[in-house]
């Protein structure tokens, strides 16, 4: 089945800026968390936004899909496409490689590892305060028993006489313009150069024998979602003695109950009671850090949003700190007594017989407004 495209997964356009690509991945992302979604589907939904986060979040990845769209640059240039076929040859490579003196690399030079990946699901504090943990990732590694050789214990793979160790096929075509050679892999020794005839009892003439390794990770402060850690060289085994690839670790973090996060600053919602908003209050606030004490003025509005410096989160690469926003809510009585009821009337009454000035001119607009209908 076609893969969706990367925008509508998101539900952005294809003009959206990094911060609304962002704020869709976050929205998305807590609605499909496998932790918190426990729907048929949901671990599906969300590999395919965060898939798409990762691209569309990439210049580089997001400038190429944009122009080649889900196969890559490599999904064919023009009439060079797949499927185009010019007097035997399969695409751009044969050709280059027949008229330019190209073609496979040396089968027996070193080659780096392939690199792998890893997904870490870590909670909102772990990510604020980094850990110290081991993780176990299965990977191929040099088989011990023939050194990676792929051959019986006591004997060597032998050179491939049909390619002569080189990996390539020369073969002899017709074409257009006129008799060519096209080089092909070796189908015999599958581009190797060589050919175990006694193969090891431990990999079965692999060379490499699947393994889960531990390996220990230290987890920086300030890691957000979506981001990665690279660990060197604890990816795939190289290839006839080359350098081993490295280890990506994307981090998934889980939403918290009561802080919101939006970078290095930290969001949440406080909720006083009408007296206090009126009169003046001093408040105690949850931060990452412990409580500390906010000054509510008299007179606060519903939605004042107050800052806490230095109460966000350690940014990531040590640029500072961020900050605590805390946005305050009054909160309306449900249950009141009859006492309590009579206070609010008389307060009523009286802010009734003596508005102020900003009541005064805001009830008078109103009056105005809809005498002018």
């Amino acid at each position: 089945m076609s893969k969706r495209d990367y925008y509508e997964v998101l539900g952005v356009s294809e003009n959206a800026s990094k911060d609304e690509i962002k704020k869709a991945y976050r929205r998305l992302s807590k609605k499909y968390h496998p932790d918190i979604n426990k729907e048929q589907g949901s671990d599906e939904k969300f590999k395919e936004i965060t898939e798409a986060y990762e691209v569309l979040s990439d210049d580089q990845k997001r400038a190429q899909y944009d122009q080649f769209g889900h196969e890559g640059p490599q999904g064919g240039f023009g009439g060079f496409g797949g499927g185009a076929d010019f007097g035997g040859f399969s695409g751009f490579e044969d050709i280059f490689s027949t008229f330019f003196g190209g073609g496979r690399r040396d089968p027996n030079a070193p080659r780096q590892g392939a690199d792998l990946q890893y997904t870490m699901t870590l909670t909102f504090e772990e990510a604020i305060f980094g850990k110290e943990t081991v993780i176990e990732i299965p990977r191929e590694e040099t088989c011990d028993t023939c050194n990676g050789s792929g051959a019986k214990p006591g004997t060597n793979p032998e050179t491939c006489h049909h390619c002569h160790g080189t990996g390539q096929l020369n073969i002899e075509q017709e074409t257009p313009f006129g008799r060519i050679v096209n080089r092909r892999v070796c189908q015999h020794c599958h581009g190797t150069g060589k050919i175990v005839k006694e193969r090891c009892g431990t990999c079965h003439g692999e060379g490499k024998v699947k393994r889960r390794k531990k390996i220990n990770v230290k987890i920086p402060k300030g890691i957000d979602d979506g981001q990665q850690m690279r660990v060197a060289g604890q990816g795939e085994p190289g290839v006839n003695g080359g350098p081993p690839g490295d280890l990506f670790i994307v981090f998934h973090v889980r939403p918290h109950e009561f802080f919101e996060r939006d970078g290095d600053d930290i969001y949440c919602e406080m909720p006083i009671t009408f007296v206090q908003a009126s009169l003046g209050d001093e408040i105690e606030v949850p931060t990452l850090y412990g409580k500390v004490k906010l000054k509510i003025p008299a007179g606060t509005q519903t939605g004042t949003r107050f800052r806490l410096r230095d109460k966000g989160v350690q940014n990531v690469r040590g640029f500072g700190k961020g900050d605590q926003h805390v946005l305050v809510k009054i909160v309306t009585p449900t249950k009141l007594n009859e006492r309590q009821k009579e206070l609010l009337r008389e307060f009523a009454e009286i802010s009734g017989n003596a508005p102020d000035e900003q009541d005064e001119s805001f009830f008078g607009k109103m009056k105005r407004a809809f005498k002018g209908d």
